[in-house]
């Protein structure tokens, strides 16, 4: 298995994006910025992105959710769920589509290997972000979550979330974009 860290980029829809959804974080453009950057560095090869779609069992739980949420119980067709531009073109491999908070499982496993190092970006960091990070870590991955190519609901649950993810040491890492492309832990 190779060293080389896989880029996984949780959810860049325009549900969490577009400043019109209830859903935008406003934090959304500066994370989009470095997690561009990350991408380039690690290329298309290496580099997984995801997607929630509200196809959740209504008769669990997830029925309460989408009854608090209006607005996103909408057919996973809906361009609210289409990813953001330029997302698609970061990956060679196909969107990993889950209908659950957190996007580690069968489908992410079968594309980065049962053990990956993994840098995480993406949004929501209070909630798919962390929820992917935890269960990653669970499954044996090495994970650095990018904590400047997250974005968070709020500044002060982003922080929360981070406080949570930096309790996992060795196997979730917070760290910076800097920090990692100075590493040079991409393809070069």
């Amino acid at each position: 298995m190779s060293d080389r860290s896989w880029l996984l980029v949780v959810d860049p829809q325009r549900i969490f994006a577009d400043p019109a959804s209830e859903w935008a974080s406003p934090f959304w453009d500066g994370a989009w910025s470095r997690i561009r950057e990350l991408a380039e560095d690690v290329g298309p090869e290496r580099t997984v992105v995801t997607r929630w779609l509200p196809t959740a069992d209504r008769s669990t739980a997830w029925g309460e959710y989408f009854a608090a949420w209006p607005f996103a119980d909408v057919p996973a067709t809906d361009p609210l769920y289409d990813l953001v531009d330029g997302a698609r073109e970061l990956s060679a491999h196909p969107t990993v589509d889950e209908p659950t908070f957190g996007k580690w499982g069968p489908q992410l496993a079968e594309i980065v290997g049962p053990a990956p190092h993994l840098l995480l970006t993406g949004v929501s960091t209070d909630c798919c972000v962390i929820t992917t990070a935890l269960a990653a870590a669970d499954a044996g991955a090495r994970l650095r979550v990018v904590r400047d190519a997250c974005a968070a609901s709020t500044a002060a649950d982003g922080a929360a979330a981070m406080q949570v993810m930096g309790l996992f040491p060795p196997q979730i890492d917070v760290t910076s974009s800097g920090e990692v492309l100075g590493a040079g832990t991409g393809r070069g």
